[in-house]
């Protein structure tokens, strides 16, 4: 029996079953997560190890070298890159897509651990690792700007009210600040008033680390309530730093502020970032996996102008790189070209057959396999990208060329004298499983 046979015996269910197609596609339509290219998960760990002062000469022979070698054992491993810079050491670890990136993390944190003896003793703190996946550049970059406001409070408001408020939003990941300066109290020493009240560098040292500490404080227990005591000693500004007491010369207290000078600063001064000529802090926005990136992109540009009523009229907002803009104009080609090629091969069946019911045919085929592809690239976990959409594109023709050949052989047993049913019965069943 032809599969064809009962859509044809049962007209009103098949017209149905295509109603539903059509809707069940054009619902799953807006669903789909939109991207240049398919999402592909890259099994790729990054590690990062500091050790301030050390030059990138350095850093290249005695950190970032025994890490070398001992990732290079790692199995799976297929490219290895790193960067020797001023004070820190970048390594990105890029494994086979089979291997599974929880497995390729303990063998990383293994090869540390192995690694270890051959580190400069003095290393601040052990090298770190996190998983990455190159694929996921931000799709949203933010620029805020000021002439007036320090760059120090710009950076403040982008994490406290813009990453927070932009985070809420559907679909949006991770959102990370940089170029900005943290705000820090810097103290500068001066040896020779250190020298003349006989004190050294520990002695300032141990003096900030006693003062500036947040301990427990107790508590009061009572017969029916217990309350706790909370205070934060901890120092925030310069101004509170420069009465500390850092010892004790003939009865006299010595001050901080009488060996050194203290003020307000940033937290790292070779950290910073530019829009154009004006110093910015940049504000990058990632997605969640399988998220529209279009749909997201645009969410958080309607969200901008409550944003900007929220900070400062001083400080400015801008967008400083839009990754949906090359990706609307490629799906937005790509789906003219799906809808002008489905457009020719109507005209170009109507104009060779010469029969407007003839052409009728492959002109709801088309479009109907089509919508209902929607539906099952949703149910797969595909998404709308340039390489769906050409296969959409090529696809047309085989549904066209099965159309064709259907209406031609269903056309001459009408030519035959067969009723229209017993003729379309008669040629599907003919070329049914061929087709």
């Amino acid at each position: 029996m032809s599969p064809s046979r009962p859509f044809i015996l049962r007209p009103v269910a098949t017209s149905l079953l295509m109603a539903g197609i059509l809707i069940a596609g054009a619902i799953a339509y807006k669903q789909l997560p939109v991207s240049a290219l398919p999402e592909v998960d890259y099994p790729t760990i990054q590690c990062l190890t500091f050790y301030p002062g050390a030059s990138p000469e350095v850093m290249a022979s005695s950190v970032t070298a025994p890490l070398e070698r001992t990732f290079g054992q790692v199995p799976g491993l297929k490219q290895m890159t790193s960067t020797s810079s001023f004070g820190s050491s970048i390594i990105t670890l890029q494994f086979d897509l089979d291997l599974n990136i929880d497995i390729a993390e303990q063998q990383v944190q293994a090869s540390i651990n192995a690694a270890g003896t051959y580190l400069p003793p003095d290393l601040p703190n052990p090298p770190i690792y996190s998983k990455v996946n190159p694929a996921d550049a931000p799709i949203l970059t933010l620029a805020l700007t000021s002439k007036t406001v320090p760059l120090t409070k710009v950076e403040d408001l982008a994490d406290t009210t813009l990453s927070q408020k932009i985070s809420q939003l559907p679909g949006v990941g991770l959102v990370t600040i940089s170029g900005g300066e943290k705000p820090a109290v810097r103290i500068r020493v001066n040896p020779t008033a250190l020298a003349a009240y006989g004190l050294s560098l520990e002695d300032v040292r141990t003096a900030l680390n006693q003062t500036n500490l947040n301990q427990a404080k107790g508590n009061f227990d009572g017969l029916r309530q217990a309350y706790t005591i909370g205070a934060n000693d901890q120092i925030l500004t310069s101004t509170g730093y420069k009465p500390v007491i850092i010892a004790y010369k003939n009865g006299a207290p010595v001050r901080l502020e009488d060996v050194a000078t203290v003020v307000d600063g940033a937290e790292n001064t070779r950290q910073a970032a530019w829009m154009n000529t004006t110093p910015a802090v940049i504000v990058n926005i990632q997605r969640q996996p399988g998220a529209n990136i279009i749909a997201v992109v645009d969410r958080i540009k309607a969200l901008l102008p409550q944003l900007r009523v929220s900070i400062p009229s001083a400080v400015d907002v801008s967008v400083l790189t839009d990754r949906t803009t090359t990706i609307r104009a490629s799906v937005k080609d790509v789906q003219f070209e799906l809808m002008l090629t489905v457009a020719l091969v109507v005209m170009v069946i109507f104009l060779f057959l010469r029969n407007l019911s003839a052409t009728v045919i492959p002109s709801v085929a088309v479009p109907l396999s089509l919508v209902g592809t929607f539906g099952v690239m949703y149910l797969l976990g595909y998404s709308l990208n340039n390489l769906t959409l050409m296969a959409l594109t090529i696809s047309t023709g085989f549904v066209v060329d099965d159309a064709i050949v259907m209406i031609e052989n269903i056309s001459r047993y009408l030519e035959q004298g067969d009723t229209p049913l017993r003729a379309a019965l008669q040629g599907s069943e003919q070329i049914g499983f061929t087709i």
